[in-house]
Order: structure tokens, then C-alpha cells, then sequence
């Protein structure tokens, strides 16, 4: 991780988030490459889950809800962790995760195995509050959403109704929650502020079993066609004294990270839960009416609730290699095409003779369709491992030969191997090798 931590800073991946005022614990900045990455993880997703679907629409909530709506789901009462203190370093740790932490001033013990003593477990609510209006008192209290979910349920009807969906349906969403973790960590993995890639597929009671074997599937398949390796995910079934309180089933995708296996996303069975209690809640009928069947009902629900972080993380470490090339070592992140945050670089072999005009012609033109960066500075073999360090798959010289017929070298990242291409054909054919 301390390669990937420092790899992340250099080259522009994720900063941490106020660094000039000595930061903020688990809030993390994206930089320019970051950002393009993290852009593309989201983009994929909703692709794969919005875009080439006939069955799956798209919602964007508030992140400021009405209160109720975290007293019906539950989260008012029940969203908390078990909080423990050190006496003796003041510092505060989840007591059911004390095997997982290490004590700040003896790092090779886990807290309570040191001198300082540990206060007895008491529960403490993840959500952040703040207030809305003028007078900062109880009424006006609102929260920010620890989850995106319950935006989708609370819109339930209005999606129904304006989209003219029938079940087996779903809605989705990417947007930002909120949990004041007690011991957030491991860089992008666990932090206050994250977003969520969340979809709640409706679906008729006694069919929830064969879409929540079907989701399974389908997300852990999502993984690896964008190129992590199937080898470092598995699924892990939650254990009955494990599963939320709404949930008939659960299955973690998990990856194998460099501190051990983490949940990537997490696929639930909600049942009804959550349409039952806004209405109880709010007053209103949320449940479903068969035109064909004559029935009504609340329909179950499938959730795959993915970290858009956590995933942008995940790809990051899987791309992660180190070899040699030209005899040199080399650092290079072997990104699916889609994923990269950078698709092309464009390089002029020489500083003069036109090269560089010629080139930055090419951009202009190449801009219209990827995200690319030009470089001129230093050897060719230098801009080559630059670009190879933040994963972009192809890199195009321009060169004397440019200027006498049209033709540029189109450089691949992992094979390495060059191939004359005319400039027209360029476009065309860097579609074909990204977009597969």
C-alpha cells in the first residue's frame, strides 16, 4: 500500500484533503489523474447498469433528507457502532474491530494489549448532523445520508409512475454519503466522505431468490471485464448473525487489497422492508399494482451497493505492476483501456523541424474523442515510462517521417511493440482497442 499511497501522490491520483493546514484525518482530494480515473470507474457502471439496460432507470436525490426518513429506516435508532476509549492515549476505536487496530504508542499491539485501559462499549451513531434554517436547535436538525438508498425508496412511486416501468424493475444512482467512522483508513478504503454506486431492483415476491443469485453473479462479472483479476475477488455470504436487520440474504464481493480481503460491494435482499416502513412512516401507498395480474403488493427488493472509492482503489492496486523495459526498471499500471485515466499521449520525437507543431495538430484533433496529454520534455524512453506510471495504453510519436507522409508510430502499453499508422486511420483505430 506504501507504493501505491506514494505513486498516488506523485503522479496526481488523490491528495490528502487540506494538506497545507496538516490535512483532515480520511478525507482525501482527486487530482487531475485521479479524477479522470475515478470518472471512468462511474461511467462504466452506469453503462453497464443504466445506459444498456431496458429494465434499470436513473434517479439523482438530495443528500439532505426529511428526518422521518431516517427514523423509518431505521438509522436513528439502529446506525451504530460499538465505541470503546484508551485511558491512557485518549484514542477512540470500535470495540468489535480491536483485532483489526493497532495502539498509537506501541503499534505492534492492538488496544487494550498495552498499558492503557479500555472504557466499557457503548453504541455511537455514524450519522453526521447539522442543521437547516436560521436556529440551530432540535427542530431543525437534518443529517447528511449515510446511504443513497433510501432516496430511491422514498422516489419509489414517482420513478414508477413517470417512467412507466413495470416489475422487475430498477433505479440507480451515484452520489455521495456521509459516516463519521470511528477509525476510518487504509487511503481511499474507508473514509468519512465517499460516493456510492447503489441500484434497488424491484422485483414480485417468490422471485427475489432467482434476481438475487442473478445479481450476484452479474456484479462479481463486472469486476473482472474491466480487468481485475479474477483470482483477487471472491464472494462471501453473510452469516445469519450478520445480516442487517431488513436483510433475507448477503454477499460481499470482496477483493484481495494489500491489508487483506475487504468488501468491494455488497448484494442484499432487502425483502420489502423498506417500502413497508415509509409507509407506515409517511402515510402514503407504495406498493404495486399488476395490471395484468389483478394483484397489489410490496414488491422484495435486490440491492448491489457498490464504493465508487473503493472500486477506484481496487482497480489502482490491480493494475499495479512492476518490470523491466529496455533494461530499465519500470512501474506501470495496466488499466483496462476503458478504465485509464489517460487513453493517449501524443509525443514529438524532436523539439524543432516542425515536430512539436505537427504534433499538438494531432492532439487538437485526438481531443475531440479521449482524454490525452502531450509531452515533449526529455527522452522518448523517459515520456514513455512517465505515461506507463499512470496506465495510459497508448502513446503516438510524431516524427520526421510524420511530416513527408502522414504516418505516426502507435506505441502499446503492455506489449510495447510499435506500429506505423496513417494519421487518418488514428481515431478509428484507437476506438477499436479502447472500446472493447
Amino acid at each position: 500500500m506504501e507504493k501505491i499511497v506514494n505513486l498516488a501522490k506523485r503522479r496526481g491520483f488523490a491528495f490528502q484533503s487540506s494538506e497545507i493546514y496538516g490535512g483532515l484525518a480520511s478525507c482525501w482530494d482527486y487530482g487531475p489523474i485521479g479524477v479522470e480515473l475515478k470518472r471512468n470507474v462511474k461511467e462504466a457502471w452506469w453503462r453497464d447498469m443504466v445506459m444498456r439496460r431496458a429494465d434499470i432507470v436513473g434517479i439523482d436525490c438530495s443528500i439532505l433528507m426529511h428526518p422521518r426518513v431516517w427514523e423509518a429506516s431505521g438509522h436513528v435508532a439502529g446506525f451504530t457502532d460499538p465505541l470503546v476509549d484508551c485511558k491512557l492515549c485518549k484514542e477512540r476505536f470500535r470495540a468489535d474491530k480491536l483485532m483489526d487496530a493497532q495502539c498509537p504508542r506501541k503499534p505492534s499491539k492492538h488496544p487494550g494489549e498495552c498499558e492503557g485501559e479500555l472504557t466499557e462499549a457503548r453504541q455511537f451513531n455514524l450519522m453526521f448532523k447539522t442543521f437547516m434554517g436560521p436556529v440551530e436547535d432540535t427542530a431543525s436538525v437534518v443529517f447528511l445520508r449515510p446511504e443513497t438508498a433510501q432516496g430511491i425508496f422514498v422516489n419509489f412511486l414517482n420513478v414508477l409512475h413517470t417512467s412507466r416501468q413495470k416489475i422487475p424493475f430498477g433505479i440507480a444512482q451515484i452520489g455521495k454519503s456521509f459516516r463519521n467512522e470511528i477509525t476510518p483508513g487504509n487511503f481511499l478504503f474507508r473514509t468519512r466522505e465517499f460516493e456510492q454506486m447503489e441500484m434497488e431492483f424491484f422485483v414480485r415476491p417468490g422471485e427475489d431468490e432467482r434476481w438475487y443469485d442473478y445479481w450476484r453473479e452479474e456484479r462479481l462479472n463486472w469486476y473482472t471485464r474491466y480487468g481485475i483479476r479474477r483470482e483477487n475477488l471472491r464472494l462471501r455470504e453473510h452469516a445469519p448473525d450478520e445480516l442487517a436487520h431488513y436483510a433475507k440474504a448477503c454477499v460481499d464481493v470482496e477483493y484481495h487489497f494489500p491489508f487483506g480481503w475487504s468488501e468491494l460491494e455488497g448484494i442484499a435482499n432487502r425483502t420489502d422492508f423498506d417500502l413497508r416502513r415509509h409507509a407506515e412512516y409517511s402515510g402514503k401507498d407504495l406498493s404495486y399494482y399488476d395490471e395484468e395480474t389483478k394483484e397489489r403488493f410490496y414488491p422484495y427488493v435486490i440491492e448491489p451497493a457498490a464504493g465508487a472509492d473503493r472500486a477506484t482503489l481496487a482497480f489502482l492496486v490491480d493494475a499495479y505492476d512492476e518490470d523491466v523495459a529496455d533494461g530499465e526498471p519500470r512501474v506501470v499500471l495496466r488499466f483496462h483501456p476503458r478504465i485509464a485515466p489517460v487513453k493517449v499521449a501524443v509525443f514529438p520525437l524532436l523539439r524543432k523541424h516542425g515536430q512539436p507543431e505537427r504534433a499538438l495538430e494531432l492532439v487538437a484533433i485526438l481531443r475531440q474523442h479521449f482524454t490525452v496529454q502531450y509531452d515533449q520534455a526529455g527522452s522518448i524512453g523517459r515520456r514513455y515510462r512517465r505515461q506507463d506510471e499512470i496506465g495510459t495504453p497508448f502513446g503516438v510519436t510524431v516524427d520526421h517521417q510524420t511530416l513527408q507522409d502522414d504516418t505516426v508510430t502507435l506505441r502499446d502499453r503492455d506489449t510495447m511493440q510499435q506500429e506505423r499508422i496513417p494519421i487518418e486511420r488514428l481515431v478509428d483505430e484507437l476506438k477499436r482497442r479502447i472500446e472493447v
